[in-house]
């Protein structure tokens, strides 16, 4: 019999509004599982179980009151060790902050609480998020639940982490490169990186930038669209915020596959992509591509991506981390140093180009996916790799640009602001899950996710469900 906190989200969550199951209970199922899997993966850095067991009891009343409850009422969350939670340890994965409990919470983790969920743990992080691969000089590495000497990927590994095994029903993370759909695709878990301003932010330091996006983590699509619901909404702080009312995120469009439109490719036509992932994704193409409606070629101009990525990733770096770098250099690690150190190396000129090749990718993108559903490609260049290397080095021996130059496949509909769900299927050639990469029309969410759920059941039905690892009791 499962245990309750390896239950759906939204079947939690009815259950607990029909009286059915305690919030009380499944605070303690979680508890339970984290005491019980985490010490062999690694993926928790801080722990709320006073406050979670008493904000579980304070939910049970409500409900038995006949209070009226929120979309999440009751239900345990991990939060990625990036977002400021009030009284709760958050470190950024950095020595500097080792020691950092903060006064408030952060936005997107104030807006969940409001909504009714029960903030239960932190999750771990790179530093600052800089890295694909979840390890820190303050908590160490958080190990692949499906073989402890691979890694999660990053940056929100310890999310996905917790989420596979069973530590939580929820939790959130946040996207750059594919900071929350590597970890996604590596876990075999749902990862969605929305449409910039979608979920409003009051943290980045470049307002206007849409790279960087919070994002919800979840076991199945409709998980992820029940969190969403509670992180969209509007923040006058952010000047991309868009406003949107999440609820209807909540109930998914019934998609019929026959009836879309599917760009499929391997490589977006500019990404390095093993031989591996390209094969995975042959068989999975191969086995999806004739229930779809009509198979198109992906057509954008994809030409500049590599170099107006890393140009205003740079920036990014420079604008939040250059004080650091420069007042304590030996307390910054290598990744944020050489994204400091890329930044300042920058001229106007280089700066102007990627934003001129920035928009050019919009715009083609917006053009080509005006008559396409969904864009489908592999959410990650290189399988899971051991977590003692930063990153690969090369991809099928030729050489890589730069530590997230494999990856490309995330960072491009970063680029062009495209919304893209990382979405399990089935397990690759070396028995490890495998990840596609649902990618919609800008602004698009609601459809993308539609389509997603519709993969979903797909792949549940034909052999290419989620992969599930075993727990250590």
């Amino acid at each position: 019999m499962a245990e309750l906190c390896d239950l759906e989200a939204v079947e939690l969550r009815r259950l607990i509004g029909a009286g059915e199951v305690s919030p009380v209970d499944l605070v303690e199922s979680c508890i339970a599982r984290i005491e019980a899997a985490d010490p062999a993966v690694n993926a928790i850095t801080a722990k709320a179980y006073d406050r979670a067991r008493a904000e579980a009891r304070a939910a049970e009343t409500a409900v038995r009151r006949g209070d009226a409850l929120g979309p999440l009422h009751g239900l345990p969350i991990g939060v990625k060790d990036l977002s400021d939670t009030e009284g709760l340890l958050t470190a950024y994965g950095s020595p500097l902050f080792a020691d950092n409990v903060p006064v408030a919470d952060e936005l997107v983790v104030a807006v969940l609480r409001r909504a009714g969920a029960i903030v239960l743990a932190k999750t771990n992080t790179p530093e600052f998020g800089a890295g694909a691969n979840t390890r820190n000089e303050v908590f160490g590495p958080t190990r692949n639940p499906f073989d402890h000497e691979l890694t999660c990927a990053g940056s929100s590994g310890g999310s996905a982490v917790a989420l596979a095994c069973g530590m939580v029903p929820l939790a959130t993370g946040s996207d750059l490169a594919g900071s929350l759909r590597t970890p996604a695709a590596y876990c075999g878990i749902v990862g969605f990186r929305p449409t910039p301003g979608l979920i409003p932010t009051e943290t980045r330091g470049h307002g206007w930038s849409p790279l960087s996006v919070d994002g919800p983590m979840a076991r199945t699509v409709a998980d992820a669209g029940l969190l969403l619901s509670a992180m969209t909404g509007h923040d006058p702080r952010d000047p991309l915020s868009l406003g949107v009312d999440g609820a209807a995120f909540r109930a998914l469009d019934t998609v019929d596959l026959g009836g879309l439109t599917v760009a499929f490719t391997e490589d977006l036509g500019f990404a390095p992509v093993d031989s591996r992932v390209r094969r995975s994704f042959r068989a999975a193409r191969q086995a999806l591509e004739p229930a779809v409606g009509r198979s198109v070629d992906f057509a954008v101009d994809m030409a500049g991506v590599d170099e107006a990525f890393a140009a205003l990733r740079a920036v990014g770096f420079v604008a939040a981390h250059r004080e650091k770098v420069e007042a304590t250099p030996d307390k910054v690690g290598p990744n944020v140093t050489a994204n400091v150190a890329a930044g300042m190396k920058l001229g106007l000129a280089d700066v102007a180009s990627a934003l001129t090749v920035q928009t050019r990718v919009v715009r083609d993108a917006d053009a080509f996916l005006s008559g396409v559903d969904v864009v489908i490609c592999p959410v990650a260049g290189h399988p899971p790799f051991p977590w003692r290397d930063w990153y690969p080095a090369t991809i099928d021996g030729a050489a890589l640009s730069s530590y997230f130059h494999w990856l490309a496949l995330a960072y491009g509909p970063t680029l062009a602001g495209l919304p893209s769900v990382a979405l399990p299927f089935g397990r690759d050639e070396a028995g490890l899950p495998f990840g596609l990469q649902i990618i919609g029309r800008r602004r698009g969410d609601h459809a993308a996710l539609s389509a997603a759920r519709a993969i979903e059941a797909w792949a549940g039905q034909n052999g290419f469900g989620r992969a599930i690892p075993q727990i250590s009791q």
